[in-house]
């Protein structure tokens, strides 16, 4: 199964000091991962913004480029819009989670999220 993370699961893969790094790194291992523009450009942005990270924007993208090489994650393109939004999405907050879980669904993928809540994603589990 292939899985297209979320912003914060390549968060948690690409910046060792976070708290879900280890939960994460665990699903990379034999996995086919993917990205797509939201999630890479939710990534530098998140992550620039961290004061305690201190990564700018420049090392954000190089760091992304290094995690894409290591583990051969794949770039999707991103062609849906607004109107392939889920039924289940109705608040501003669920925009994101909705259209990316309709994506990864177009390419025979898997939202792979630390967060519960998207229906059909998948939560990264925790590891004993």
């Amino acid at each position: 199964m292939n899985h297209l993370l979320d912003v914060n699961a390549i968060i948690a893969l690409g910046y060792g000091r976070n708290v879900f790094h280890k939960r994460t790194f665990a699903l990379v291992q034999g996995k086919c991962l993917l990205t797509c523009s939201i999630s890479e450009l939710g990534f530098v942005r998140v992550l620039s913004s961290f004061p305690e990270a201190d990564v700018p924007v420049p090392i954000c993208r190089k760091l992304l480029f290094t995690m894409k090489s290591e583990w051969e994650i794949t770039q999707i393109s991103d062609f849906r819009s607004a109107a392939d939004l889920p039924a289940w999405v109705t608040r501003p907050e669920q925009t994101t989670d909705g259209h990316l879980v309709e994506l990864a669904g177009s390419v025979r993928a898997r939202l792979a999220t630390l967060d519960a809540g998207s229906p059909g994603a998948f939560v990264i589990p925790q590891r004993g």
